[in-house]
């Protein structure tokens, strides 16, 4: 069970051994230490189990990893006797270096790339969580820092820049400003020397210099090894990780008196609440600039024209990841063997990755930017109008798989983090292109799969579930919820969205009590929400996207759209005149909705009840509903009459909600879509068929009971 090199496999004895008592470790002291009196922890024990530990020495990459997790496992108890800090750290740096073969030039295995992130995980969680106790040893952890920093082949990037975020999170215990604002700049003086250069600025802002810079243009004859522009990748890597580092990790201190003390608050909000400042935000708003050159430039190569510069070993650098679309489809990662191939096989997939996480990472800075800058961040001058001409420029080529995280982790953050004081100025004229267009961009990709799915009803379908078209349709859907959610976070205050979604049991029995899945009454509009209402482009697009996702397939967006999010828009509009086809072209919308998601009980509960509110809160003002009702299927024109003279006449009394609402129910049963093994049965009835033999019951004879010659049963029981 051992690989060529001698080392561990998964399989092996001496890893199997390992795992299991790292295991034990794990789950055991955690909770010991969470559970037992102080008192009555074996400290002595644990430090002589971690002593061993330390002392350990091995060159398997599996096993120092198990190493590594009890070290991270045992650490609580250096708090009792803190001498034995700097042996965890120097076990933990060693690792952060690690190599099977020393000055070896082939690509690192997955298993020594673990083994180092790990380390470096192992640092930041122990500067995370106990940053008292490491703050004494500061000045010896900068020093083996800038040791380790200063061979540029020594460390990857990213554990560069782990490296440095676990200095910036002990640097948040000086709770002195200047201290850590000069700290900081001495950290970052090397990042923004090599972001601010006049050849960076160049490379940075024209995609073509771009392409040559990173190597994107190259064509090279041995894929595996030759790689001339690595050193440039892995400089504009190190500016953004660094960047993401200290945007995320600086902060001042949580208690208000300390911060006050510290000189990090500057005043108060109307509102009473304290403004603090960041002892990162001068060297980061100085490099805010070419960042935001770099997500312009980024967004301009998957223009058709840059895709075609790009040489014929790149042709795919700008494509998803293997194990980006594994995630997307929802396919296990294999585990056999992983551990001993390279990360990357070729410069191809290097550079799929470059591209990739340097997306990512500039998306990241952006969404931290907010929470960690604040007021220092939001009034930056134009800033909405810088964001829109750099992050959402060329979005038309933007792949669907890269617009998904730009949401996710830039936009949502953003939003959520912004005072309303800014609303007007930033989030409103951002967000308000960006929904309209990402209306138009949902509504035509949905459009390709309703028609691509028509076709498929006659052409045999393709079996592959990786095929590209399938891939295509996952992404959408993706993309969709992730759309649907920013809106409802932007637009539905939180209470609104605690909502019960729990649907009803399975059978016919149920069907009345899972109209009770309802959003509740309490769904209101938020500030935010209040403010993109006014604006009547946007008002429309957000109004549009909401009602028309009910009729996309996929149950899941079309569920909590219609519980959190349709009614409370819809509401917003309510008191003002809205058009007759505009009111009917919502309430069929919902229609459309139960005709394709009726089949699922949570979603036909949920449609039902949408319905029912528009049609009881818009029936009086507009007959047209009334003719909309009379085109469902099968209705019954009696009953649809006796329902509206009940809710048009108010003198008569107000029935029961549920009553009025299974009523509703069964009105529109005829649009409500089934399962696809019910929409074709049909109902077979088997009349009741007479007997084949019929019994006869025999009568009863009282002779023999008791006959005449007295030898019946009664004679049994006479003396």
């Amino acid at each position: 069970a051992k690989t060529g090199e001698g080392l561990c496999s998964i399989f092996s004895p001496s890893f199997v051994q390992w795992d299991a008592m790292t295991f034990f470790s794990e789950s055991v002291i955690s909770q010991m230490f969470r559970t037992l009196d102080k008192d009555e922890i074996p400290v002595n024990d644990g430090i002589d189990l971690l002593q061993l530990v330390l002392n350990f020495e091995t060159k398997d990459p599996l096993i120092l990893s198990c190493v590594l997790t009890n070290v991270s496992a045992l650490f609580p108890f250096v708090t009792y006797r803190p001498e034995y800090l700097p042996q965890v750290l120097s076990k933990l740096f060693a690792s952060v270096t690690f190599e099977v073969i020393e000055e070896s030039k082939a690509p690192r295995t997955r298993a020594v790339k673990n083994v180092r992130r790990h380390a470096c995980s192992s640092i930041i969680k122990m500067c995370r969580d106990y940053p008292q106790l490491v703050l004494p040893n500061f000045e010896m952890l900068y020093n083996h820092v800038k040791q380790l920093l200063s061979n540029e082949l020594l460390l990857t990037q990213m554990e560069k820049c782990a490296l440095m975020e676990a200095l910036v999170l002990i640097s948040n215990q000086f709770k002195d400003y200047e201290r850590q604002k000069a700290f900081l700049e001495e950290l970052m003086a090397p990042v923004a020397g090599l972001w601010l250069s006049p050849e960076m600025q160049r490379v940075l802002l024209d995609p073509e210099a771009f392409i040559s810079y990173v190597g994107a243009d190259n064509k090279i004859a041995d894929p595996v090894l030759e790689d001339p522009s690595g050193l440039n990748r892995s400089r504009i890597s190190f500016c953004v990780y660094t960047i993401l580092g200290v945007v995320k990790r600086a902060r001042w201190p949580a208690a208000a008196e300390e911060a006050k003390a510290g000189g990090f608050l500057v005043g108060y909000m109307p509102s009473g609440s304290p403004i603090y400042r960041n002892p990162c935000t001068e060297q980061v708003l100085k490099l805010l600039d070419n960042l935001l050159a770099l997500i312009r430039t980024h967004n301009n190569l998957y223009m058709p024209e840059m895709v075609a510069r790009m040489g014929e070993t790149f042709a795919k650098a700008l494509d998803m990841l293997e194990v980006e679309k594994n995630a997307i489809l929802g396919l296990p990662q294999p585990l056999l063997e992983l551990y001993d191939s390279p990360v990357y096989k070729t410069v191809l997939e290097r550079m799929q990755g470059f591209f990739c996480t340097l997306y990512d990472n500039c998306f990241h800075i952006l969404g931290n930017a907010g929470p960690s800058m604040q007021q220092d961040f939001y009034t930056v001058e134009g800033l909405a109008s810088q964001l829109l001409s750099s992050a959402f420029v060329n979005l038309n080529n933007i792949p669907d798989y890269r617009l998904r995280p730009m949401l996710r982790v830039f936009v949502k953050p953003l939003v959520l983090s912004c005072p309303s004081e800014y609303y007007e100025t930033l989030v409103c004229p951002m967000l308000g292109p960006l929904f309209t267009y990402l209306h138009v961009r949902l509504s035509q990709k949905w459009q390709v799969i309703n028609q691509r799915s028509m076709l498929c009803e006659d052409d045999a379908a393709d079996d592959n579930p990786e095929s590209q078209e399938m891939l295509e349709e996952q992404l959408v859907r993706l993309l969709t919820r992730e759309v649907m959610d920013l809106i409802t976070v932007c637009c539905v205050s939180k209470k609104g969205v605690e909502h019960n979604t729990t649907a009803a049991v399975d059978g016919d029995d149920d069907e009345a009590m899972a109209t009770e899945v309802t959003p509740p009454a309490s769904a209101e509009l938020t500030e935010l929400g209040k403010c993109l209402m006014k604006q009547e482009d946007v008002c429309t697009a957000l109004l549009i996207t909401a009602y028309t996702s009910l009729s996309w397939k996929d149950t899941l967006s079309c569920q909590r759209t219609t519980t959190q999010l349709c009614w409370p828009l819809l509401k917003q509009v309510l008191p003002g005149n809205l058009l007759p086809d505009a009111v009917s072209w919502f309430f069929m919308s919902v229609l459309k909705g139960l005709q394709i998601h009726g089949q699922h009980d949570g979603c036909m509960a949920a449609l039902v009840h949408l319905a029912f509110q528009i049609y009881e809160a818009l029936r009086p003002r507009y007959a047209e509903l009334k003719a909309v009702m009379e085109q469902v299927p099968d209705i019954q024109r009696d009953s649809l009459e006796q329902f509206d003279s009940k809710l048009l006449n108010p003198t008569l009394q107000k029935v029961a909600d549920k009553r009025r609402k299974d009523h509703f129910k069964r009105l529109i049963t005829g649009c409500i879509g089934k399962p696809l093994g019910e929409q074709f049965r049909k109902e077979v009835h088997i009349r009741n068929l007479p007997s084949l033999f019929k019994m006869v019951k025999p009568s009863l004879e009282t002779d023999v009971i008791e006959n005449e010659d007295g030898e019946g049963l009664n004679a049994l029981f006479e003396p």
